[in-house]
């Protein structure tokens, strides 16, 4: 591939479109992905002026949710993820403490209420800003024989999270990972 000589931009700007509710307040506790929140409800409120781009969306079962991991903490080239007890490189892993954290969940849809989406299976932390919302599609979304590098061997079966990625509240992070 030959690199172009256009111009990119060193930052993007991106605006929240909603917040997601959850049960879950703090990292601690919280499930680590979707799979294992048992069906922990939630809702996704989309700022009113966005309601007409929820029309359709009724007929997915899942969708995937991009949103902005506010409390995480600072970017780590390396951690030690929770399903796992040896350091990583942060790309490898599914770590909060990357570069732009930027969260992705498929959560399912229960029902939509106006510019409120009820959904379940709700991995992501109470009032975090919600980027976009994009419709869980099998055909596309689903490989379910890929490989997992690391992750086919894990040395943790952890389901939810403890406070190694997150900042603690009114402090900085513990360094942990």
């Amino acid at each position: 591939m030959q690199d172009d000589c256009r111009q990119r931009p060193a930052s993007f700007g991106v605006r929240a479109i909603g917040h997601v509710r959850s049960p879950f307040v703090e990292a601690s506790g919280t499930p680590i992905q979707p799979v294992y929140s048992s069906g922990a409800e939630g809702e996704v409120v989309v700022d009113e002026r966005y309601a007409g781009a929820l029309d359709d969306l009724e007929g997915f079962e899942r969708l995937w949710l991009i949103y902005w991991m506010d409390r995480a903490a600072a970017f780590r080239p390396r951690v030690v993820p929770y399903r796992d007890t040896q350091s990583r490189g942060l790309f490898a892993t599914r770590s909060p403490s990357r570069p732009n954290p930027i969260g992705l969940s498929v959560v399912r849809l229960v029902r939509r209420d106006g510019h409120v989406l009820h959904v379940a299976d709700v991995d992501i932390l109470d009032d975090t800003p919600l980027l976009d919302i994009k419709p869980y599609v099998p055909e596309f979304d689903a490989h379910p024989h890929s490989k997992a590098g690391w992750l086919d061997a894990a040395a943790a079966d952890r389901r939810v999270a403890d406070d190694r990625f997150h900042e603690p509240m009114g402090g900085t992070p513990d360094g942990r990972g």
